[in-house]
């Protein structure tokens, strides 16, 4: 219900080549010049009848300053939602003192209805969203889901990029490309796979898919990386490009050897129609989470949209990466789940704010936190 405010926070490659390191501008390229400092929302907090948690993306509406926050609970406690809200942070220090929710709102399918529980078809898994500063909608990004061999009875759902009013009404969807449409054979995207990273840019859409396909590769190891698909569409929905993003190899090896992991790109953000900021993390059991933030830019790179592989031999030059930070050194507890990426307001110092949010997954061992940081070259 919009109006209540509850103040939360305590301080507190696979393919065919390898992609080379960006050249360095130190003029213009993207650089964190001081961290602003961390909030957290405590654990399940009770927000207007709902459990806060699962934030897997945010944005910012720059003209009134309200930011959104998308919920990636699949049901488990209440119907796929976003939240609207504000983070306090200082346009003269920087300071970043508190976070607080102002609003809650279902998101609703083209019928109208809220969408169903996970397991179900047309169940909603969200994992980002946007505000358009044009129109004033929100777009948000839903992963798709699939069966594989340990849930072989989930039904097959298509990822999308969904448009929305402000109170959650089905606006629209951006066309989705034929070779990311979900299978029940080992083709398309895998499970878990699918849009996860969705941006604005100054005259373009982009959309990233966490990992590869079947036809693109195998998921990241320690010895090897992965490709994952960018698309761009035009501010007039029409899809222009797919580039290919090099998954860096595992940071370490799980513990035990063979034991689970799973590394991709959780958000992207753009800088302009070129180049973007993209969240690169990997969970490796017995290690925890390890994520790093790249800047890249697709000038260059092949357009592989008319290419059903990327495993197949023939060459492709994938975007280029810069490594901006790792992000280990800036989180107390341990790194959590850092999936969504903002720009917050700039500061007099002409500075701008960059926020990265973690998902908690609704587990006590995690914890929703904002790392906000002031950078140069945005």
């Amino acid at each position: 219900m919009a109006g209540i405010v509850v103040a939360l926070a305590t301080a507190a490659g696979s393919g065919a080549v390898s992609a080379q390191p960006a050249a360095a501008d130190p003029l213009r390229d993207l650089r964190i010049t001081r961290f602003l400092g961390e909030q957290q929302v405590p654990h399940k907090l009770q927000y207007d009848g709902t459990v806060v948690g699962g934030l897997s993306g945010i944005d910012r509406d720059p003209a009134t300053g309200t930011w959104y926050f998308i919920s990636d609970d699949r049901w488990r406690y209440n119907p796929a939602r976003f939240y609207t809200g504000n983070l306090d942070i200082n346009p003269v220090t920087g300071a970043f003192t508190g976070v607080s929710l102002t609003g809650v709102h279902t998101l609703r399918r083209p019928n109208g209805t809220p969408y169903p529980a996970y397991g179900q078809p047309e169940s909603a898994d969200p994992e980002t969203i946007r505000f358009d500063r044009w129109t004033g909608r929100l777009l948000w990004g839903h992963e798709g889901d699939r069966p594989d061999a340990a849930q072989p009875n989930i039904p097959v759902t298509d990822m999308f990029a969904r448009w929305a009013s402000k109170d959650g009404y089905y606006r629209g969807d951006l066309p989705l490309p034929r070779n990311l449409r979900m299978t029940a054979t080992d083709s398309g995207p895998r499970r878990n796979s699918g849009f996860e990273g969705l941006t604005f840019a100054p005259t373009t859409i982009a959309a990233i898919v966490e990992g590869p396909r079947y036809e693109d590769g195998e998921p990241a190891t320690v010895r090897r990386g992965a490709p994952a698909r960018i698309t761009v569409w035009g501010r007039d929905g029409r899809i222009r490009a797919q580039y290919a993003y090099p998954i860096d190899p595992l940071p370490a090896a799980p513990i035990p050897p063979g034991g689970a992991s799973d590394s991709g790109v959780s958000e992207i953000l753009a800088i302009d129609d070129n180049r973007y900021l993209a969240l690169e993390r990997s969970w490796i059991e017995g290690v925890n989470y390890r994520v790093k933030l790249y800047e890249i830019d697709l000038r260059g790179a092949s357009n592989v949209l008319p290419r059903s592989s990327l495993a197949d031999g023939r060459p492709y030059q994938p975007v280029t990466k810069r490594l901006v930070a790792d992000l280990g050194r800036y989180s107390r507890p341990p790194t959590q789940n850092l999936e969504s990426l903002a720009w917050g307001p700039r500061l007099r110092s002409g500075e701008c704010t960059l926020v990265i949010g973690s998902d908690d997954n609704f587990d006590t061992r995690e914890v929703t936190q904002f790392l906000a940081f002031a950078a140069r070259g945005c």
